[in-house]
């Protein structure tokens, strides 16, 4: 049985459709939504067998799991990371919410929640009001990976039309908010102190 396509105003998210969603990921659900950049799928962070769920729709095994937790705000961000600089918290701050994903040292919360002894997590603020309710609303982060297109030429999917006929019959629901973007986010990695950028995308640093 296929699972809903669910539209969902881009900028003002309608709080029923919100509190739908968020009861799903509650439950266990994966579901797909809009980010800044490309479309996202996730789960609740608190769910393992969720992730469990995901990392199998996306084809990962979990120690080697390349997953951002999307996060509402830096104080959230905050409960999953070591002790942050100035320096990157300026960074931060000074950048999200948008597109970029920050590689940063995981705080002890994480292997505890992972179940796998992960030394660094990528933390994503985007800047569209969907996650952003949808995080809130949850009270910690959604666990998420970028959807990839299976055309290599095309790498991203941004018809979330297109997205639903792919997965309908392996996530729990799509959410419809228009097309997005096919430029993922600028990954910088903070770990070793300095910041490197592993991938460059959407957006631009130095800023």
């Amino acid at each position: 049985m296929a699972c809903p396509l669910l539209p969902v105003h881009p900028k003002n998210p309608e709080p029923r459709k919100i509190a739908r969603v968020v009861e799903m990921l509650r439950d266990g659900g994966v579901i797909i939504y809009p980010t800044d950049t490309v479309y996202g799928i996730g789960c609740d962070l608190m769910n393992r067998k969720a992730i469990d769920r995901l990392v199998q729709i996306v084809g990962i095994k979990p120690q080697k799991f390349q997953l951002s937790f999307i996060c509402a705000d830096l104080s959230q961000v905050a409960q999953f990371v070591m002790p942050l600089p100035s320096s990157h918290f300026r960074m931060l701050k000074q950048t999200l919410p948008g597109p970029f994903t920050y590689i940063l040292p995981a705080g002890t919360l994480v292997p505890k929640i992972m179940g796998v002894n992960k030394k660094a997590v990528g933390i994503r603020v985007p800047d569209h009001a969907v996650p952003h309710e949808l995080v809130a609303a949850l009270g910690h982060p959604i666990v998420s990976a970028s959807v990839k297109d299976p055309d290599p030429m095309k790498e991203y999917t941004t018809d979330p039309e297109e997205i639903y006929e792919a997965f309908k019959h392996r996530v729990d629901l799509v959410i419809h908010s228009g097309l997005s973007g096919n430029i993922p986010s600028t990954v910088v990695d903070l770990t070793s102190g300095e910041a490197v950028i592993t991938r460059q995308g959407l957006g631009q640093f130095p800023f």
